[in-house]
């Protein structure tokens, strides 16, 4: 597999080419993903919740996605490594948005940032582009705009809103967008009316390509079961029962036997 580039992401679309992105966070995670094929590797802020335990993505600093996003490209060879902007990291002016932007792009070796919105940054989406700054837009939820919202995960049906948030985005430069938490009807439009790739999570099956949090869809996130996420393994209960099985043989004076200690 050849190494994935902006371009050859963007181009994929008129290819008919489906692609897979996942999130990773830390060296290991983005060496196992990388090896295993997919086109894209998001260091989402979604670290703040799976990683840090936090409640929402809200307190994630820039230091911490270019400390995340350092790791992931020291384990990635072939997949395209985008970085999330945290919020107001971007979001004051589009000049805080080039430098740290621009601090990722330097300090981890990404190749592109993500940042939430369409119409309200394309003015930000385009100073990134001019500025030779590979940008990915979201739009329909966005977690960043939780406190304006109100809860997580709510299902956008806003279709005009939709339509031409996404078309600002792509007018602005975006190589690609993400679509959250989108009705399948209103995100199979937008699809079929963009010319660059629309990412979904939440957002059906008509999308040029999907994105879920790593965690999630190997079952580390004990109790978290949205209607669009498939669960590919439960390594929650995995990793239980290895860690019992190891303390219980700690306990019981089992390990380390002979055969796992030097002579």
């Amino acid at each position: 597999m050849s190494a994935m580039t902006v371009p050859k992401f963007s181009a994929a679309k008129q290819k008919g080419r489906k692609l897979a992105m996942l999130t990773a966070y830390d060296f290991t995670w983005a060496s196992i993903v990388d090896a295993a094929g997919v086109d894209a590797i998001l260091v989402g802020d979604t670290l703040g919740m799976v990683v840090q335990g936090n409640s929402t993505t809200l307190p994630v600093t820039i230091e911490e996605m270019i400390y995340h996003g350092k790791m992931v490209v020291r384990g990635t060879q072939n997949a395209l490594v985008i970085v999330d902007l945290p919020f107001l990291s971007y979001q004051i002016s589009p000049e805080q948005a080039i430098a740290n932007a621009g601090r990722i792009l330097k300090e981890t070796g990404a190749a592109a940032v993500k940042l939430e919105g369409g119409v309200s940054q394309a003015n930000t989406i385009a100073a990134l582009t001019n500025a030779d700054i590979p940008v990915m837009a979201h739009v329909g939820f966005k977690p960043q705009s939780i406190r304006a919202v109100g809860s997580m995960g709510k299902i956008q049906r806003d279709e005009d809103l939709l339509l031409a948030d996404a078309k600002a985005a792509e007018a602005a430069g975006a190589f690609g967008i993400v679509l959250e938490m989108i009705s399948s009807p209103i995100s199979a439009r937008i699809t079929k009316e963009l010319q660059i790739p629309t990412i979904g999570i939440g957002a059906g099956p008509e999308c040029d390509g999907q994105v879920l949090v790593l965690n999630d869809m190997l079952g580390l996130t004990e109790g978290f079961k949205p209607k669009f996420l498939k669960h590919y393994a439960n390594l929650h209960e995995i990793v239980t029962k290895c860690v019992q099985n190891y303390a219980n043989d700690v306990r019981e004076g089992t390990y380390p036997d002979a055969d796992h200690s030097h002579q």
